[in-house]
Order: structure tokens, then sequence, then C-alpha cells
């Protein structure tokens, strides 16, 4: 099937051939017939399956041909909202709405908060047929009585899972009674517990359900290994596969801000140019950050889960879960974001001890053991490989074994390993985790007694390292 059978308007088709678009998605090949047949939808989808453009074509059709033959006096009233849960995703699919209606007379906008209203107030005051929203700053903006919904012919929920996890049900709660009842209702989501059931009942009226893969699965095209390593050792391990040229352009991925800016610094003292992403950048600094990956200026970029979602970089070779998610559902999101559109991607997973429970659930979820790495310089017999049919292994204690709270909540630092100390014989002190140079690691086995900052001994002479890691000339190639 191409995009020519899916009864398209030739502006539309011809904006898709200009960008080089020629096949469907799955989830695009069953949920553009009925949202061009006004129904309601429920699409369940993974990230990287092009549910955005799922919606944004039949959208703009449905808007181009109920046109009113004559525009009435005053600014164009908003006939489209799509609310989205971050500023990065309400980017994307306002740049999918310019790049797919470049030929179609219909105007859009895109609201946001962490930036000046100013702009945003302009454009809606000129009128604008499509409105890509996320729920705060378009609460904002209604309650000033700059945007009036009254006419609304067609509402997007994108990213549901997400907006609940980040704590925006009650704004949506607020949201959905300014709509008008008669309407045509979009609800998508990457996975679909109970509680985003019961809301899309709410929204929905007799809707069409298209899912084109269970939530559990992930992309056959993404290859996936893990590393087990201690705690201390990541910072070390992830310069070594970062040595391998195949690494062109790496999203790795922390579970807290402080653990992403200190990544990101210890690559940077090590000459690797990365920059980190994260709710506590500004705008301006996440959208140049972001710029910089997708031109590959930057060749590694280190987000919390809530800021890489939407992020949609073509050729993105590879994911690096450096700390693992406690939820096994994040697993599959992020590695989603290799592997896209039918390119090869690669998921590399580092588990310490303390992670071994996640990776247990991780992989009883998507029904598959993970091949172990045991061919790097910190491989070693503490941290155990995790079978598929195996014993329950207790979670840990602390922040990091609790389950997600229903509201949003400040990601706390910690997580990242402190940097070794200097070599006794290199002088100095590295960087704050810092990786160590290879000749440092080499030279690090043959001494006796020194242990990095934040190592822990295991009883005898010295520390018990130089024993457990293997020499580098006595291993077969490393994979990566």
């Amino acid at each position: 099937m191409t995009f020519d059978d899916l009864h398209l308007l030739p502006e539309i088709l011809k904006s898709l051939h200009a960008a080089g678009y020629e096949r469907p998605t799955p989830i695009q090949q069953q949920a553009i017939p009925h949202v061009l047949d006004a129904r309601d939808l429920l699409g369940v989808a993974q990230t990287g399956t092009g549910k955005t453009a799922a919606f944004t074509l039949p959208l703009l059709q449905r808007l181009h041909l109920a046109r009113p033959a004559h525009q009435p006096t005053g600014p164009r009233a908003v006939r489209a909202l799509i609310l989205t849960p971050t500023r990065e995703l309400a980017i994307q699919i306002g740049e999918s709405f310019e790049s797919y209606g470049s030929y179609l007379p219909l105007r859009h906008a895109v609201i946001f908060g962490g930036v000046s209203q100013h702009p945003q107030v302009q454009a809606l005051k000129r009128g604008v047929d499509v409105l890509v929203a996320t729920p705060g700053r378009l609460l904002d903006l209604i309650n000033q009585g700059f945007i009036d919904l009254k006419r609304l012919e067609i509402f997007v929920l994108d990213e549901a899972d997400r907006m609940l996890d980040m704590g925006f049900i009650n704004d949506i709660r607020r949201i959905l009674p300014l709509l008008p009842k008669q309407r045509q209702s979009l609800f998508f989501s990457a996975t679909m517990p109970p509680t985003i059931r019961e809301l899309a009942d709410t929204i929905l009226r007799n809707p069409v359900q298209v899912a084109v893969t269970p939530v559990s699965s992930t992309a056959e095209t993404v290859e996936q290994v893990v590393y087990m390593v201690e705690k201390t050792d990541k910072p070390y391990l992830l310069l070594e596969v970062l040595e391998d040229p195949e690494l062109r352009r790496v999203l790795v991925f922390t579970r807290t801000k402080h653990g992403a800016d200190r990544v990101a610094k210890g690559l940077n003292a090590k000459g690797v140019g990365a920059e980190a992403i994260h709710g506590n950048k500004s705008q301006n600094a996440r959208q140049r950050a972001l710029q910089n990956f997708k031109t590959g200026e930057t060749r590694v970029l280190v987000a919390t889960d809530l800021a890489a979602r939407g992020i949609d970089v073509d050729e993105l070779s590879h994911v690096v879960n450096y700390e693992l998610p406690n939820e096994p559902e994040t697993y599959v999101h992020r590695i989603g974001r290799t592997g896209r559109a039918g390119a090869e991607g690669r998921a590399l997973s580092f588990c310490d001890a303390e992670e071994r429970a996640y990776l247990q659930d991780i992989q009883r979820l998507i029904n598959q053991e993970l091949p172990v790495v045991d061919t790097h310089s910190y491989a070693q017999n503490d941290v155990a490989p995790v079978p598929l049919k195996g014993p329950n292994i207790t979670k840990p204690k602390g922040p990091a074994g609790r389950p997600p709270r229903s509201g949003p909540r400040p990601e706390r630092g910690g997580s990242a390993p402190k940097a070794p100390k200097a070599a006794q014989s290199g002088g100095g002190r590295p960087a704050a985790n810092a990786p160590r140079p290879k000749a440092e690691r080499q030279g690090q086995s043959q001494r006796s007694g020194q242990a990095p900052a934040g190592g822990s001994k295991t009883g005898g002479a010295g520390n018990g390292r130089s024993g457990r890691r293997r020499s580098r000339n006595s291993r077969p190639n490393r994979a990566s």
C-alpha cells in the first residue's frame, strides 16, 4: 500500500512525496481511513510507529474540506486542538503540520510554557485553524481570554499515558468541559493500563480501536544487549563502548536530572561531545541541545525519560540505558528511539546489582532474555546475569525502588557514581564522574591496594579488583 491508496488530497500527497514518504506505516494504514470517516479513534502504538502522521494527515484533509465558503469576520477560530505533554513533542507536531500542510491554506500555532507568551498570543490574535498545546499554557491563555474553543471540531489527546505520569490529569479534566460536546476525538497512547482506559471512555464516543503492536513488544529491528557491571564502573564502561566508531549518534538515558548532568560532564571531560536535556534546562538550552544532536554536532545526548518523550531523530544508531528504568514499559519507550521506520538500531543496557530486579521485570514484559556482553573490561561475577525464568528478585529500597506517584514529582539526583581518584603516578584529580582513559585502566589492574574512590574492597591483599578484571590482551574483541 502507498499513500496514494488512502484517498488523500493531491496537496497532501504532494507534500508527502516532497518529503520522500511513499508507504504508510501500519498505524497510518489503520487509522487514517477511520479519521477521514469522522470516527472517534483509540490508537495504541509504541514510540516510532508514525502515529503523529496518523492523525495529522487526515486532520488536515478534514479541516480543508470543511472550510466555510466565506470566512467570518474577525480572526479564525480554533478548529482542531492537539494536546501533548511536553514542549519538545509539541514543537515536533507543529513541524509535522508545517510540512504536511505546506500546500494547504490552513494556519497552525504551537503554545507551551517556559517561554514568553507574547509571540504565542500574537499568533492566536491573527487566527489559527490548528492549535498544538501543552496543558498548562493552554489553560493560562484560556483564563486570560486569548483562546476560545467553542467552535472546535477535532480534539486530539496525544501520549495520554505520559500525560498521567507527569500529573496532568487534573488539567485535562479542566479542559474537557470547555470543548463542544459535538466533536471528533482522537486518543493516542503507547500503553493502555486501566487508568488510561477509564480516561479514554470519558472522551471518546463509540470509538474505533487500532493497535499495531502489543504494549509489551519491542521493535524487531532493534538489537538488545545487557552489560552486567558495578555501579561505580558505569562511567568507565560508557567511555569504553563509545570508543567504537559504530556508535555515531547515541542517546543515553538516566533516571534523574542530576545524573544526566553528571554523565554529560564526565564525557565532555574526556573529549566526548555530549549535552544533557531535562526539565531543569531552559527552553532555549533544550532546543539548542536537541538541534546540535540532530545535526551531528553533538555525538551523545544524555536525557531523562520525560525530556526524551517525543524526540524524533533520524539515523539514531544506539540507545544506552545508563540506568535501567524502574518501570519496564519505559524500557520499551526508550529503545523505541532507535530502529525506526525499518532501520536497524542497537540498545545497550548497563545493569548493576541493585538493578537486577528491574532487568527481570523488563525481560518478563518483553518475554525475552537479553544477551549478556561479558567481553568488556568491567565484566565480573559480582553482578550475576538474570535468567528469564527464575525466582523473583527483591527490588531495592529507597526512591529508585518505589512505584511512580500519581502526581508530578521532582527528580532526585545522586544516581551517578562519584569520580575515581587519579592514579598515584598520574597526578591531579579527574573531572567529576569522568571515565578513566584506557592507559590508566590498564595500569590500574597491575597495581595492588589502589581502589577508585567509591569502590568497594572485597577482602584479601589489595582491593581484589585486579584478579577479577580481565586483561584486555586476553579477551576476544568486545561487543558494543
